[in-house]
C-alpha cells in the first residue's frame, strides 16, 4: 500500500494504492460526499481486485483531505478528480473510473472528457431521497463508456427498479441501503452483501476488453 497526495485546482488530495502483482487495469474509485475511503464497498474492493490483476487506487478528494465536513459543489468535485487523473493514468494502464454516490456522479460527468476505458457506480444517487422527480439519470445515461451500476435494493436514493433502461448494467445487492448495509432481519448477512458486490465487480472487469 503505497499513499501519495496530489495537488489539484481544488487543493490537495490523496490517492492511497492497493497494487496488483501483475496489473492489467487500475481501479480509481472515490468516495461519497457523507463519509470517506473507509466506507466498506471501497475496502472490500481494495482487497478483493489486486488479486484478479487490478491495482486499486482510493482517491480521497480535497474537501476530505483538509478535514472538512460538507462536500463543495459539483464543479468543485469534478476539479479534484480531474486533477488526481494524470497520477491515475502513469502505471499507463487503462483506468477504470469509479466512485461512490457523489463519487459515482463525478465518474460518470468526467468519464469521456479524461477517457476513462469504463465507470464503475457505487450507490448511484438517481434522485434526493423522497425526491424521484429530481432525476440524475442523465448523468449516468452520459457516461459515455461501459458501465457498471452496483445498487443496494433499499436505497433512499433510487431503488435499481427506478433505474431507467439504458447500455448500463446493473447489480442489486438485495436488501441493501445507501451504505449497502443490510437489516438484521434480511435473508443475507451483511458479509455476503459485500461479497455481491466485489463478485460482481470481479466479474464485470474480467468481462471488459
Amino acid at each position: 500500500m503505497k499513499t501519495e497526495i496530489i495537488s489539484t485546482e481544488a487543493g490537495d488530495a490523496r490517492i492511497t494504492w492497493h497494487p496488483a502483482r501483475k496489473p492489467r487495469l487500475v481501479l480509481a474509485v472515490s468516495h461519497g460526499a457523507g463519509g470517506g475511503i473507509e466506507a466498506r464497498d471501497l475496502q472490500a474492493l481494495a482487497r478483493a481486485l489486486p488479486g484478479h490483476g487490478v491495482s486499486v487506487a482510493l482517491v480521497e478528494q480535497p474537501w476530505r483531505v483538509a478535514g472538512k465536513k460538507v462536500a463543495p459543489a459539483p464543479k468543485t468535485l469534478d476539479a479534484g478528480w480531474r486533477g488526481v487523473w494524470p497520477s491515475l493514468v502513469e502505471p499507463r494502464l487503462p483506468v477504470i473510473s469509479g466512485g461512490r454516490s457523489a463519487g459515482a456522479r463525478v465518474a460518470c460527468r468526467t468519464a469521456v472528457e479524461l477517457g476513462a476505458a469504463a465507470v464503475l457506480a457505487l450507490s448511484f444517487p438517481l434522485h434526493p431521497p423522497g425526491r424521484p422527480e429530481k432525476s440524475r439519470a442523465a448523468e449516468l445515461l452520459g457516461s459515455g463508456v461501459p458501465t457498471l451500476v452496483v445498487q443496494g435494493g433499499n436505497d433512499p436514493f433510487g431503488k435499481p427498479e427506478e433505474f431507467p433502461d439504458g447500455s448500463f448494467e446493473l447489480t442489486e445487492v438485495p436488501y441493501g441501503d445507501h451504505g449497502f448495509v443490510v437489516p438484521k432481519r434480511a435473508q443475507i448477512t451483511q458479509e455476503e452483501a459485500v461479497t455481491v458486490i466485489t463478485d460482481a465487480v470481479v466479474k464485470w472487469v474480467g468481462s471488459l476488453g
